[in-house]
């Protein structure tokens, strides 16, 4: 993960008036051309080739066009083409077990999003993951998270088919679903391993989309804030025929979408970093400008007249150069064909190519606590500072002005160079062929082939060279370095860097992933003849098998592999080079036993397993097996009342990434280092503990927190890790009175997962509990207390990490020793009654999340982060969350309302447990009181302990102007609500940004959409 983006920066002086209000200067930086270039030529061509099989068969159809209606949610059962999302058998007749939650096309209509991330975040249970509004530590991609258990732990589905991952750790990057041919989206959580394979441990999610769709369907829309700023353009064409007499069906789909950036500086929220502990808009970083230099005794800053070095006074604000949302622009085919050969066989295809472009934006980069050496006689360095230099380092008057001159850990920001910014262009293809065979009227034979292949290339541009910087320094004239290559400059770290040195330490980095994935399905599904006697549907089965193979790359250019080489952009990236296959084998049954009769209206018992066998690609790497099983039922007393439960035990093997991903250093989320201040001196044992961790004695009670609240944390692959266990459970209920109250269905249903031998690495401060936890007991040379390790030169956890000077900060090493808990309640109601005039549309969504724990080992803390945040936290989970939209409809406009509400949230060290947690009595709380400094938000007051229960609303209103063309106008977030404010460093860098948490409450504001459907 880069540097906090300016996060982790020190305070600023008050914001240059060319900054001020978004950096309208920096725009001219950072401005990227988000239009269509010649490059599309090329991408058409390859994306046509891939999508050929789909395409051709689109091209020979004739024409058949048919006015469509407006689509309703539907269920699987409604469709011609049955996708069912938790079972593999495709009986309309039937009603599996398990609770699926779907957001139907109605919903997708009403909600106008470009990005199938924006539409999943919202589901109640759903916790925002990596997506739009991430921006540093987003990696180009959206992902999804169910119950908080990690995006890794679900997952993401195409008409029930798996797709290509965007990356080597097996996630499905969701810029990449067409939205436009998306019919529903049903969302299963819990175990659903046995049904589909490994990873579905939280549950699924699956993009079902539009069958047999003729005619043609051109979707225009465009968004803009209140502002003026965030523009938002999406265009669509699909068409569809059906051809030689119905027993043919061709789709194709065009897209393009494209978003533009927010930045924090044209938001209030957001404009200036607020300390997280004091309430100042001064940010809290030492990396500024001017120059900062850390001895083991103390902090210095060049004096405002550059003569001399003082104790560190100024910070710099980073705030304007971030965004709050990233940057977007994707191009996007999508084809499926079908065509029955005969009565008893159907073939069909997929084909799916998109490229699409994310950028992230953070603060400039800079020379973040590099030990480096300087001449004496080097022509920019003040002679006040020389001296003062050579009397830390205890060199002589007389020897100073020719000796090579040690600078301890330096500090820099190098805002001439420019803001960071990591461009991530994917381009991605996945093809599918299959064949359905009807043995007899009840028994089917369904086979595909697919293969996938994604390439995800980073170009981080606007990073200091640490490398040039050392060189730059070594001179002795201003013209000439010691070493002259790459027509080196000298460097004036002592002042104003000018454009040719700016130059001269910029680097360009270039990291390409790339993914594969082929895989071969095949299941017989039907009934076996037979009825039970009280019972009126047969015996249902499905047996199969399947065949995946995965393959993932890691290319890093020669700069990325060099550690510290970027400034602020975190550790080396090493090569990664992996793979591995499964073969499986798996089978369902679906008995219904009785059927209309007294007290059993229904009984159905089900039952499911799925044997697994994993070969790893490597050499000397541990082949391993695992079977998964589900047994389920639903029993109906009466017509209107359901009562269904199921218990699945599902697994998730390690991914490619977990197995193969080198060890390196990065950074991980710490506010509070206990060797930080005067402890150490005044506790022995504290001052052993940090000692034998690597801190120098000169540093002792003079060391500082980590940097921006981010701290070195060493980890990586570990491949003899095993597939995880999970056991999970819903017992729901299912209510439709449809005599005395039609249109009416309520279900409420309970679940509960626990995850054994959970692939994970400890958090921070189960890291820092294992040995500062109780500081009497502990012992400075415990495996717990070691393995931290230090700053050499100052004693601190942060600092960039070289060969010469590695600071390892944290070890986070993955293993299978933790547990994952979750269970809670879902509730959905809806409802609709016709007035004649008007008819009334009420839908509920609502989740209570009980419990989410995170334990690392069983000797560890049990950590629940339900309705709580800080750095050992992630993404925000409430205790209640929910959306409830509101639809009149008239005879050709419909009037909706959605409303979203989510529960209050605490700090973490708010908790009665926080001592188990890692808090003091000391550090529990954070500000509170009245925000001071050059922020908008000066003279406000403020709790950054909590977060108010809080609700957005959307209004919506479609009309239907004619028989073909449909016009939908939005206000989102109708009232304006504004951001909760808990400081810049409270949280995880991914999630916490901009003094807010911008993937869960709006940072954005007001803002409108419209968008025009030609329909025909």
């Amino acid at each position: 993960m880069p540097e906090r983006g300016g996060r982790g920066v020190p305070a600023p002086n008050p914001i240059p008036e060319r900054l001020s209000r978004g950096a309208f200067q920096l725009r001219s930086l950072q401005k990227r051309d988000w239009k269509v270039t010649n490059n599309f030529k090329k991408t058409a061509r390859f994306g046509l080739g891939v999508s050929a099989a789909s395409i051709a068969l689109s091209m020979v159809a004739t024409p058949a066009f048919a006015q469509t209606t407006p689509a309703e949610d539907t269920t699987a059962a409604e469709s011609d083409v049955i996708v069912v999302t938790g079972s593999l058998i495709r009986n309309p007749n039937l009603t599996a077990s398990t609770p699926v939650a779907s957001v139907g096309e109605n919903e997708i209509s009403l909600r106008q999003t470009t990005n199938a991330e924006q539409l999943i975040r919202d589901i109640p249970g759903v916790v925002p993951s990596i997506g739009s509004n991430v921006n540093n530590g987003n990696n180009g991609t959206s992902l999804v998270n169910l119950r908080g258990l990690g995006f890794q732990r679900n997952i993401v589905l195409l008409d029930g088919q798996r797709v290509i991952p965007a990356d080597f750790n097996g996630a499905v990057d969701l810029n990449n679903i067409p939205v436009a041919l998306v019919q529903r989206v049903d969302v299963l959580t819990g175990g659903a391993s046995t049904t589909y394979g490994a990873d579905a441990i939280s549950g699924v999610v699956n993009f079902v989309t539009r069958p047999d769709f003729s005619g043609m369907d051109l979707q225009v829309q465009s968004g803009i804030t209140e502002k003026g700023d965030g523009n938002q353009v999406r265009v669509d064409v699909t068409l569809g025929a059906n051809f030689d007499d119905g027993k043919g069906n061709a789709i194709l789909s065009l897209g393009y979408q494209q978003a533009d950036p927010i930045y924090q500086g044209d938001r209030d929220a957001g404009i200036f970093g607020i300390g997280t502990t004091n309430g100042v808009a001064a940010g809290s970083s030492f990396t500024s400008t001017p120059t900062g230099i850390s001895t083991d005794t103390a902090d210095f800053q060049i004096s405002p007249d550059g003569t001399s070095l003082v104790p560190f006074y100024q910070g710099f604000n980073f705030n304007p150069y971030n965004i709050f949302r990233t940057p977007f622009e994707r191009f996007n085919m999508f084809g499926k064909a079908r065509y029955e050969i005969s009565d008893s066989v159907e073939v069909y295809s997929r084909g799916m190519f998109s490229k699409n472009k994310v950028s992230t934006i953070i603060a400039p980069s800079g020379i973040f606590g590099v030990p480096l050496t300087i001449p004496g006689n080097n022509p920019y360095l003040p002679v006040g500072i020389r001296n003062q230099l050579c009397g830390f380092a205890g060199i002589s008057a007389a020897a100073c002005p020719t000796a090579t001159i040690p600078l301890p850990a330096v500090y820099r920001r190098t805002v001439e160079v420019g803001p960071r910014i990591s461009e991530y262009i994917t381009q991605q293809f996945d093809i599918n062929v299959g064949a359905k065979v009807n043995i007899t009227d009840s028994l089917t034979f369904d086979i595909y082939g697919s293969h996938g292949e994604s390439e995800n290339t980073q170009t981080q541009s606007g990073y200091v060279l640490n490398s040039r910087v050392q060189q730059a320094l070594n001179a002795t004239n201003t013209t000439t370095c010691l070493n002259t290559a790459n027509n080196c400059v000298p460097l004036n770290l002592f002042g104003t860097i000018t454009p040719a040195q700016a130059a001269f330490l910029n680097g360009q980095s270039t990291i390409t992933n790339k993914t594969e994935l082929s895989q071969v399905h095949g299941v017989l599904s039907g009934d076996f003849g037979f009825t039970s006697p009280a019972a009126s549907e047969p015996v249902a089965f499905a047996v199969g098998g399947e065949y995946r193979n995965y393959t993932a790359q890691r290319i890093p250019d020669i700069l990325a592999l060099v550690p510290g080489e970027l400034g602020g952009a975190g550790g080396a990236i090493l090569p990664l080079n992996g793979g591995y296959d499964v073969r499986e084998a798996f089978g369902e049954l679906i008995a219904p036993l009785v059927a209309d009769k007294p007290f059993f209206h229904e009984l159905t018992v089900e039952a499911g397993v799925r044997y697994s066998k994993y070969k790893v690609d490597t050499a000397g790497s541990p082949k391993f097996s695992a079977t998964t099983y589900k047994f389920a039922g639903t029993w109906a007393p009466v017509e209107a009342l359901k009562i269904r439960g199921n218990y699945q035990r599902a697994v998730r093997a390690p991914n490619i990434g977990e197995l193969f991903a080198p060890v390196v250093t990065g950074l991980t989320n710490l506010l509070v280092d206990p060797c930080a201040g005067a402890a150490p001196t005044t506790n022995a044992n504290l001052r052993a503990i940090c000692l034998a961790q690597g801190a120098p004695v000169g540093s002792i009670g003079a060391i500082q927190n980590p940097s921006a609240g981010q701290a070195n944390v060493t980890g990586g692959g570990n491949p003899n890790l095993q597939p995880e266990k999970a056991n999970s459970y819903t017992i729901g209920v299912v209510l439709q009175p449809r005599e005395f109250l039609p249109n009416f269905t309520l279900t409420v249903d309970y679940y509960n997962i626990d995850v054994k031998n959970a692939i994970t690495a400890a958090t921070p401060a189960d890291i820092i509990n294992a040995c500062f936890g109780n500081i009497t007991a502990s012992s400075a040379t415990s495996a717990a207390c070691t393995g931290i390790r230090r700053n050499a030169a100052n004693g601190r956890l942060s600092g960039t990490s070289t060969a010469t000077n590695p600071i390892l900060g944290l070890p986070g090493p993955l293993t299978n020793n933790g547990r994952l808990k979750t269970d809670g309640i879902d509730l959905a109601l809806n409802y609709s009654y016709d007035f004649d005039v008007v008819k009334l549309g009420l839908n509920f969504q609502g989740n209570w999340t009980h419990k989410q724990t995170f334990q690392a080992s069983s000797t560890a803390y049990a950590r629940d982060c339900v309705g709580y945040y800080s750095a050992n936290c992630a993404s925000i989970q409430p205790e209640y969350s929910f959306t409830q939209r509101t639809t009149l409809s008239f005879d050709s406009v419909d009037l909706s309302l959605l409303w979203r509400w989510i529960d209050k949230v605490e700090y973490e060290g708010a908790a009665s447990d926080f001592l188990a947690r890692g808090f003091t009595a000391a550090n529990r709380r954070i500000f509170s009181g009245t925000v001071t400094g050059p922020s908008p938000l000066a003279g406000n007051t403020y709790d950054f302990n909590r977060i108010k229960a809080y609700s957005i609303f959307d209004l919506t209103t479609r009309v239907s102007v004619t028989d073909n063309l449909e016009v939908t106008l939005s206000a989102i977030n109708l009232f304006d609500k504004k951001p909760p404010i808990v400081g810049g460093t409270t949280g995880s860098t991914s999630y916490n940004s901009g003094n807010t948490y911008p993937s869960t409450y709006d940072a954005i504001g007001r803002r409108y959409s419209a968008t025009a459907r030609l329909k025909f």
